[in-house]
């Protein structure tokens, strides 16, 4: 119940979308950091609700391990199977504009294993030996005044060792 009305908060609000729009000084490169920080913080909250509202138990959020590159964006129980989740949110092309790839995109081979050895260390740092789980991919693409499209990829792709 909780997780359906946060969703719905979350979700009213972000019916003028995720993205920032950038005043006119704000050029800097310095700016486009943050602003794309921001969003990405925005589109994890969403995600994280988003989840929550279709059946997952999320366990862990932002899961790093000291010595290891990267971090799990989201970890959560889909029914009896454990899911990764990366979250990638981006803002759709504005019209007239050459298109920028899609958020699925961004989850290229490099970084497929980086979740992958994070994935490991998940789950030798709770000691679980032999679990069901799989890596889903989150996309939120993000328009200007719309609410964010979002593209949930269960199994996107698989670990290639165990």
């Amino acid at each position: 119940m909780l997780a359906r009305l946060m969703f719905a908060i979350v979700d009213r609000r972000a019916r003028k979308g995720l993205v920032e729009s950038p005043a006119a000084d704000e050029f800097s490169q310095e700016s486009a950091k943050m602003r794309a920080r921001r969003t990405g913080i925005r589109g994890e909250t969403y995600a994280y609700w988003y989840l929550r509202r279709h059946g997952y138990i999320v366990v862990a959020r932002n899961y790093m391990r000291s010595g290891v590159k990267g971090e799990i964006d989201i970890v959560g129980y889909d029914g009896p199977v454990l899911a990764f989740v990366e979250v990638k949110t981006r803002a759709a092309a504005e019209p007239g504009k050459i298109a920028p790839p899609t958020p699925e995109d961004a989850v290229n081979d490099e970084k497929r294993r980086h979740l992958a050895r994070m994935a490991r260390q998940f789950l030798r740092a709770r000691r679980i030996d032999s679990p069901a789980y799989r890596f889903d991919v989150l996309a939120i693409e993000t328009h200007p005044g719309a609410r964010p499209e979002v593209r949930l990829h269960k199994g996107a792709f698989a670990s290639h060792s165990r």
